[in-house]
């Protein structure tokens, strides 16, 4: 007779209870997953012996598994919450600083998490609460550019417009003078480009019609007219279409059919701050000429000026896009996720975050959405997926076999104190 089997009752329900409050601690926990304890039971072996008739000498906790079901996804107003919907961890890790300067190396063991509580450090890198920094498909840490976008130079023009067919022809352009005098041109607007260090340069295009189904455009800017005076284009429209057949440039070269898509602009000189631009093709495919007003449909270039860090966001397949004051939107990096072929192998570290074992397996590296990988959602994270309701009653049925183990225990010691008062 024996306390072995109430005792190990006793250690295996403390055991459940110590895991069940855990899952209670991290129930608001982002990214967390509940445990539960796994027991077996024991029996002592004999040399040489066998039987059918042996009783065991009590429970073992055989492990407590980790439950890597999906959480709830929950919103936010933060861009940098990212949750994960469907199989994946982030990767993060810490990385320091290479003899005091701007590299970095990594100086610690990779870890995997499923919180997606997200901040950006002075320096521009995505970390997480500990201070790891969060790793790309290419397990490199994630740098935001915060000091602004580049300016680019205007290299191409889109014009989808349409010049009225029952407009009369116009009297003669006259270069010596600016403004242009009423009735030399039919249609004006104007369209801002940009040379290399993002100056805005406005230019004015003037629509002269100088023939039965044929117009010539004048461009100016500030002030002077572009290619001494002479017509920057040369419009020729089939009357049966209202589509152009060419367009001659200020060179005399002729473009027709796909080279409608490519026509040369007059070079802008330089002047003061401005730079010259030069290099610019306009896409006139989509000009027509039908009755009715002169309008602009779409009038785009590729230009911009030098942009301000104004917010970012990481998209379903982790791209992380970053946007500009000037409008201007980057991908400034791609968030990777690893997965492993059993989850539950993971060894938990703390501070909601797992390392590789053996038994996990090697991590398997690749964009959100990617095969078996799941998406992200940004401005979200995923709750503990802790079933509190189930937890409390967990909790009772481990308190009544604590009860239960303890009652055996009381039991086996008035047996023994029955058979120590024997006479």
């Amino acid at each position: 007779m024996g306390f072995q089997q109430g005792l190990s009752g006793l250690n295996s329900s403390s055991k459940s209870l110590e895991v069940i409050g855990n899952n209670v601690a991290n129930a608001n926990t982002y990214g967390a997953k509940s445990s539960r304890a796994e027991f077996a039971d024991m029996y002592a072996a004999s040399l040489g012996g066998s039987g059918t008739n042996k009783v065991g000498i009590g429970v073992r906790v055989a492990a407590v598994a980790q439950q890597f079901t999906q959480g709830n996804l929950t919103t936010t107003s933060n861009p940098l919450d990212i949750a994960i919907n469907g199989d994946g961890f982030f990767m993060v890790q810490r990385w320091d600083p290479v003899n005091g300067t701007e590299n970095l190396q990594a100086a610690g063991e990779r870890l995997y998490s499923r919180n997606g509580q997200f901040k950006v450090d002075s320096s521009g890198y995505i970390v997480n609460n500990e201070g790891h920094k969060v790793l790309s498909n290419d397990s490199n840490p994630i740098k935001l550019n915060l000091t602004g976008g580049a300016a680019q130079a205007t290299t191409r023009i889109t014009a989808d417009l349409n010049l009225n067919a029952t407009d009369g022809t116009d009297n003669p352009f006259d270069a010596t003078q600016y403004p242009p005098v009423s009735g030399t041109f039919s249609f004006a607007t104007t369209q801002t480009l940009y040379d290399g260090s993002g100056e805005a340069v406005p230019m004015e295009y003037y629509f002269r019609k100088s023939n039965v189904d044929q117009w010539e455009v004048y461009s100016a800017v500030g002030g002077s007219y572009l290619n001494a005076g002479n017509p920057a284009f040369t419009v020729d429209f089939d009357p049966s279409t209202s589509l152009p057949t060419q367009i001659t440039d200020s060179a005399g070269t002729t473009s027709s059919g796909v080279g409608l898509a490519s026509v040369a602009l007059p070079t802008i000189p330089a002047d003061g701050t401005r730079s010259a631009i030069s290099g610019v093709t306009v896409d006139f495919s989509s000009i027509t000429q039908y009755a009715g007003s002169s309008t602009i449909n779409e009038l785009t270039q590729t230009g911009y000026p030098k942009g301000d860090f104004s917010s970012f966001q990481i998209d379903s397949n982790g791209a992380v896009l970053v946007r500009y004051t000037n409008g201007v939107t980057e991908v400034g990096g791609q968030l990777g996720l690893a997965r492993f072929t059993n989850s539950q192998g993971l060894q938990p570290v703390g501070g909601n975050e797992w390392k590789d074992t053996s038994a996990s397996g090697a991590p398997l590296v690749d964009k959100p959405g990617s095969g078996r990988f799941g998406l992200l959602q940004g401005g979200a994270l995923e709750e503990s997926n802790v079933d509190l309701t189930g937890e409390l009653v967990n909790m009772i049925v481990a308190q009544r076999a604590y009860q239960a183990n303890a009652q055996t225990i009381k039991t086996e010691d008035q047996v023994l104190q029955t058979l120590v008062n024997l006479r």
